[in-house]
């Protein structure tokens, strides 16, 4: 079984960095992954990294602002967000899955965090 735990959350103002940050306890999972929700939307894909190569991909949406990383030895997974903008106002859901052929869908990961609230205001 495997736990995720997110932290970091907050509220902000535009242009602001906020760090997200999900400890992974329980079995080594292959591919780690941030997705968010906003008020009356569907949950949407963020980023996803590959736990043994560190390999990355992100959401248009994101691109060029926020960044995932993986420190392996430390069971850890951050999403840095820079230039945050109202848009990016959802929880944030950390995510793992074992089996992934496509990391921007939710159906893919069997392990879900808690959700971290981020609220950027303008």
């Amino acid at each position: 079984q495997v736990q995720l735990r997110e932290s970091g959350g907050g509220s902000v103002q535009a242009g602001a960095s906020l760090t997200l940050s999900c400890a992974v306890s329980g079995r080594t999972v292959a591919v780690m992954a941030w997705f968010r929700q906003a008020p009356g939307k569907e949950r949407e894909f963020v980023a996803a990294i590959s736990s043994a190569v560190g390999s990355s991909r992100s959401a248009d949406s994101v691109k060029g602002r926020f960044t995932i990383s993986r420190d392996r030895p430390k069971s850890t997974m951050s999403l840095q967000m820079n230039s945050l903008k109202p848009d990016d106002t959802a929880v944030y859901y950390c995510a793992a899955g074992q089996r992934i052929s496509d990391a921007t869908q939710t159906t893919q990961y069997d392990y879900w965090g808690q959700g971290a609230q981020v609220t950027v205001s303008s």
